[in-house]
């Protein structure tokens, strides 16, 4: 009798399946890796504008690459082209405001002076303690700052073109990929489901919650965002305060920060108005953003986002800063994923814990 072949082994076999595809994998995110945000967000908005895309699915009479192209049009002129054309209003907006404050029209050290003048006694005293009421040693200190990263922001100049070479390359590898994502996403879907080695059901109730949870960061993320930017701006101009767009876009930016968010910036504006005696501007700036923009959040992100995908607050804020110190500005749809992934992947471990067990036959 024969002994067996050890190269035959299956446990052998598998193992050395699982490192090949392991192995592969691993250069394959090499690969991607230079494009990663862009793979992200072709990923996250193909399955935010999947039921819009599932009726030009349905309005096409099955020709699937004029329903992917006609759902990438779509997405190019409501989303694209508008954002492109407020960036680009509020980058001459600030360049405005930068050259303002260059020429002397806008003066920071009399606002400055004017606030520090109108604090109290006890916190102008803790101030002078610390330095920070002489307005030349602020300008010193700005300065030698600025001088010290001079030749790391140098460098940086050198290679803007390459950036912006990269950003229009990474650009379109977004619309291409998002083509065939509404194209072949139901295909892909399914190749990815059987590819994962778990139970079907926990698998169905892994992919589920990713597309759950990417499509309500996206929509109640961005869209209160947008709003509580708007509703800042508007306050701003009606206050007659100088850049009032590119406040309203900072809002709309640090609005993505639960908790804090456009406070950072109303709220400090506000204080000045009642340091300098504007009491009724410092009271309607106040009143506007606690019951306007801060009351958006409360009203429109359940509506957006729903009860179930909910997760608690101070979980959604540590994923989120930590996902944009991690990845970058993609981090504020990617942490709170990954947060809500291990929510997941654990209720299903503790579920599977507390399942019976057979015993072998």
């Amino acid at each position: 009798m024969s002994e067996p072949n050890p190269l035959k082994n299956p446990q052998l076999e598998f193992k050395s399946l699982l490192l090949l595809v392991l192995a592969a994998s691993l250069l394959f995110a090499l690969i991607l890796w230079p494009f990663f945000g862009a793979v992200c967000w072709a990923v996250f908005i193909a399955i935010v504008f999947w039921p819009m895309h599932q009726r030009f699915v349905q309005g096409s009479h099955g020709r699937p690459n004029m329903a992917a192209l006609a759902s990438l049009t779509v997405i190019l002129l409501i989303v694209i082209l508008p954002m492109a054309m407020v960036i680009a209003s509020i980058t001459s907006e600030a360049s405005v405001l930068v050259e303002k404050m260059r020429s002397g029209q806008i003066q920071i050290g009399h606002y400055f002076e004017r606030a520090i003048a109108a604090l109290p006694e006890w916190a102008r005293s803790m101030l002078e303690r610390f330095g920070m009421t002489d307005l030349a040693l602020l300008q010193q200190k700005l300065l030698a700052a600025l001088s010290s990263s001079s030749q790391v922001l140098t460098s940086r100049v050198v290679g803007i073109g390459q950036v912006t070479l990269d950003f229009i390359i990474a650009f379109f590898v977004m619309l291409y990929m998002l083509f065939f994502l509404f194209r072949d996403g139901e295909q892909l879907s399914q190749a990815i489901a059987r590819s994962i080695p778990l139970h079907p059901q926990h698998t169905h109730r892994l992919l589920t919650q990713f597309a759950t949870v990417v499509r309500a960061t996206v929509k109640g993320n961005i869209v209160v965002a947008l709003v509580q930017g708007v509703l800042g701006g508007a306050a701003f101009w009606v206050l007659g305060l100088t850049g009032a767009m590119l406040w309203g876009a900072v809002m709309a930016l640090l609005s993505l920060l639960p908790a804090v968010g456009a406070a950072m910036v109303w709220g400090p504006v506000a204080l000045y108005f009642f340091f300098t005696g504007s009491l009724i501007k410092g009271i309607g700036l106040t009143l506007w953003g606690a019951l306007a923009i801060g009351l958006v959040d409360n009203v429109l992100r359940p509506v957006l986002v729903g009860k179930d995908t909910r997760m608690p607050d101070y979980l959604v804020l540590v994923a989120t800063l930590g996902g944009i110190v991690v990845f970058g500005l993609n981090g504020f749809v990617i942490g709170p994923v990954i947060a809500a992934i291990f929510l997941v992947s654990w209720d299903m471990l503790a579920s599977a814990r507390q399942q019976p067990s057979i015993p072998p036959p």
